[in-house]
C-alpha cells in the first residue's frame, strides 16, 4: 500500500477536480480516484459555466486534470468498490482505507466524496438512446439548444406543470404528455389553456428517431407525435454503494414535497456525518449544474484543509 494522503478525493468531475484544486495549492497530498464517466458525458457541451460554455464536457474534465496536476495532485482511473475508517498516522486518529476496483487499497487522512449521480430515466423505449441530445430535462442546461422547435414535455409527478411552463418560454410549439390526468389540476390545465400547451393525456410509447435524430414519439394507440425535442425528469441517485463500510446512506432529496434523487446528507459546509468525510457536487445535492459542483468543491476542498490544519496544530502543541 502507498503511503498516506492528506485527502482522497473519490470523484473527478468539476466538484472532485475543483476540491483537489484548492487543497494542491495549499500543498497538500491529494489523490483523484476517478472511473471516467460523468453524468453529463452524453452532452455536446457544458451550459452556464462562465468562461467555459458550451465547451464539451469531457475536455473540461481533460483540461481540470491538467490543471491540478501543476500542483501536484495525482490522479488515477480507477473506480473505489469499498471504504473503512481506521487511522492512517499516528498524529490523526482520523483517517480512512478505499479498495479500488483494480486492487489497489489506499489511505488519507480525510476523504472527499465527488463521485457524482446517475440519471435513472423513464421506463420508455428509446428515450435513453437520446439522453443528452434530443432527450432533455432542463431548461436551463439545453433550453436555447432546442429554442423555437417542437418540444414535448413527459409530465410524470405534479411539478411535471412547472416544467413545461419553463419549455413554453422558449417556444411557441409545446405538448404536455400525461399519461396520469390526476397529476393535473384545473388550475394548471388553465395556464397550459391560457399559453397554448397543447395537452396530450395518454402514454407514450416509445421515442421514435430518424437515424440517430429523435423524430417524435408514439403514443400506445399508435398515433404519432412529430417533434424536435423531449423534456423529461430523471431520478437522481448519489453513486455511493461503496461508502456503506463508512456508514452513509444516502437519503431522498425533496423539492415542493416531490423526491427526485437520493443524495448523501451534508451540512452547509459540505460535512457529512462521518467525520473527516466531505460531500460535493451532484453526490451531495442533485440540483447542482456543473458550475455549482465546482463551487461546492472549492467550498468543501477548503474546509478539509481547515481541518488539517487543526489537526496538525493539535499534534504540534502535544
Amino acid at each position: 500500500m502507498s503511503q498516506p494522503h492528506d485527502v482522497i478525493v473519490v470523484g473527478g468531475g468539476a466538484a472532485g477536480l475543483s476540491a483537489a484544486l484548492i487543497l494542491g495549492r495549499s500543498r497538500r497530498s491529494v489523490l483523484v480516484v476517478d472511473a471516467g464517466a460523468p453524468r453529463n458525458a452524453p452532452a455536446e457541451g457544458v451550459h452556464n459555466y462562465l468562461g467555459q460554455e458550451g465547451t464539451n464536457p469531457l475536455e473540461l474534465l481533460r483540461t481540470g486534470r491538467a490543471e491540478v496536476a501543476r500542483y501536484g495532485v495525482t490522479v488515477t482511473d480507477d473506480r473505489v468498490v469499498a471504504a473503512t475508517a481506521e487511522p492512517v498516522s499516528d498524529d490523526d486518529p482520523v483517517g480512512f482505507r478505499l479498495t479500488l476496483a483494480s486492487g489497489e487499497v489506499v489511505s488519507g487522512r480525510r476523504v472527499v466524496v465527488a463521485a457524482g449521480a446517475v440519471d435513472v430515466l423513464p421506463d420508455v423505449p428509446g428515450l435513453a438512446e437520446h439522453w443528452g441530445r434530443g432527450v432533455v430535462h432542463c431548461p436551463f442546461c439545453h433550453g436555447w439548444e432546442v429554442r423555437d422547435r417542437r418540444i414535448g414535455v413527459l409530465v410524470a409527478s405534479p411539478v411535471g406543470a412547472h416544467q413545461v411552463q419553463m419549455f413554453r418560454t422558449l417556444s411557441d410549439d409545446v405538448t404536455a404528455f400525461v399519461a396520469d390526468p390526476t397529476l393535473l389540476s384545473d388550475t394548471v390545465l388553465a395556464g397550459f389553456q391560457a399559453r397554448d400547451v397543447r395537452v396530450v393525456q395518454a402514454p407514450i410509447a416509445r421515442v421514435r428517431s430518424e437515424g440517430d435524430v429523435l423524430s417524435g414519439v408514439e403514443l400506445a394507440d399508435g398515433t404519432v407525435v412529430p417533434l424536435d425535442a423531449l423534456a423529461a425528469a430523471s431520478r437522481v441517485e448519489a453513486r455511493v454503494d461503496w461508502a456503506a463500510g463508512l456508514g452513509l446512506t444516502p437519503v431522498d432529496q425533496e423539492a415542493n414535497g416531490v423526491v427526485f434523487g437520493q443524495v448523501l446528507p451534508v451540512d452547509g459546509g459540505g460535512a457529512t456525518p462521518v467525520p473527516g468525510v466531505w460531500a460535493a457536487g451532484n453526490v451531495a445535492n442533485a440540483m447542482l449544474t456543473v458550475i455549482g459542483s465546482a463551487a461546492a468543491g472549492s467550498q468543501v476542498g477548503a474546509a478539509v484543509h481547515g481541518d488539517l490544519l487543526q489537526a496538525d496544530l493539535a499534534t504540534a502543541l502535544r
